[in-house]
C-alpha cells in the first residue's frame, strides 16, 4: 500500500482498523450529545438544567480519572477498551429505547450522563495509550497520534452537523439510535486485531499508594503541574460549550428571524 509520509502509520494493520472503526463511532458519539442537550431543552427549557446534565457527565471523569488512569496502567489497555465500548454501547441503547418509546424524564437523561461519565473516565486513558500497542514504531507513533486527533477533529464537525440534520427531520431517537449502531464498527475493528495481550505481571504495590507517588511527583515538577490544572479546567468550563447551543439557537437565531420577518414586513408597507 503506497501511501503518502502524511499517512504512514496506516500501513499498520491494527492502527487501519483502530482508526476506521474510531471515526465512524465518534460521529455517532457527537451525534449523541447534541440531540441529548437538543432532548433536555425539549423537556424543561432551562439553560440551568441544560448546564447540569452536562456537568453531570463531566463531574465524573474529573474525579475517577486518576484512579482510572493508574488502573488501565495495571491492566490490559485491549480488554478495558473494549469493555468500555460495550458499556457505552449499552447506554446509548437504553438511551434510544427510552426516547423512541416516549418513557424518557430529565432524572433518566442524568443517570445516563453519569453513567457514561464514568464509562469515559476508563475509556479515555485506555484509548490514549493504546496507540502504543498499535503502532510497533516508535519513530510512526507521532504520526499516529496527529491522525487520531485530525480523525476525533473531523468527527467533532461532522457529529453535530448530521445531528442538527436528523435532529429536524425525525427528532432526538434516530440520533441515539444511530450512535447505538455505530458502536459496532469500533467493537467490531476491535475483535479483528492481531494483537498479542502479554499478561500483566500482579502489581504487588496497592494502587492508592501509587495515586500518591504521582502527586507528589506533580508537586515537584511545577510545569507539568501546570498544564494538567490547565487541561482540567478547559475541560470542565470551556469544552462543554455545545452544551448550550439549543438556548443560542433560540435566543439568537429564532430573534434574528423574527428581526428579518419585521423588516421585510416593513419594506412590504412601503
Amino acid at each position: 500500500m503506497n501511501l503518502p509520509p502524511s499517512l504512514r502509520a496506516l500501513h499498520f494493520y491494527n492502527f487501519r482498523l483502530y482508526f476506521s472503526g474510531q471515526a465512524i463511532s465518534l460521529i455517532g458519539t457527537w451525534m449523541q450529545r447534541i440531540a441529548v442537550s437538543w432532548l433536555v431543552f425539549n423537556i424543561t427549557h432551562s439553560a440551568f438544567m441544560l448546564g447540569l446534565v452536562g456537568f453531570a457527565g463531566q463531574i465524573p471523569v474529573l474525579l475517577l480519572s486518576p484512579y482510572a488512569g493508574a488502573y488501565v496502567d495495571r491492566h490490559s489497555r485491549y480488554r478495558t477498551l473494549l469493555f468500555t465500548q460495550i458499556a457505552s454501547m449499552i447506554q446509548a441503547g437504553i438511551l434510544a429505547f427510552m426516547v423512541m418509546t416516549s418513557h424518557y424524564n430529565i432524572t433518566g437523561i442524568i443517570l445516563l450522563s453519569v453513567l457514561l461519565g464514568i464509562i469515559n473516565a476508563f475509556d479515555t486513558p485506555s484509548r490514549q495509550s493504546f496507540m502504543i500497542v498499535l503502532v510497533q514504531s516508535r519513530e510512526d507513533l507521532p504520526n499516529a497520534i496527529a491522525l487520531n486527533s485530525s480523525m476525533v477533529t473531523l468527527a467533532r464537525l461532522l457529529g453535530p452537523a448530521a445531528a442538527g440534520i436528523l435532529l429536524s427531520s425525525f427528532g432526538e431517537g434516530i440520533c441515539f439510535l444511530i450512535n447505538f449502531l455505530s458502536f459496532f464498527a469500533v467493537i467490531g475493528s476491535l475483535l479483528l486485531m492481531k494483537i498479542k495481550i502479554p499478561e500483566r505481571k500482579k502489581q504487588e504495590e496497592d494502587i492508592w499508594k501509587g495515586l500518591q507517588e504521582g502527586y507528589s511527583y506533580l508537586k515537584s515538577h511545577l510545569g507539568l503541574r501546570s498544564a494538567i490544572l490547565l487541561m482540567a479546567l478547559t475541560s470542565l468550563l470551556v469544552m462543554p460549550y455545545s452544551t448550550l447551543y439549543p438556548i443560542y439557537a433560540q435566543t439568537i437565531f429564532n430573534l434574528l428571524s423574527v428581526a428579518l420577518i419585521n423588516k421585510s414586513a416593513n419594506c412590504m408597507a412601503f
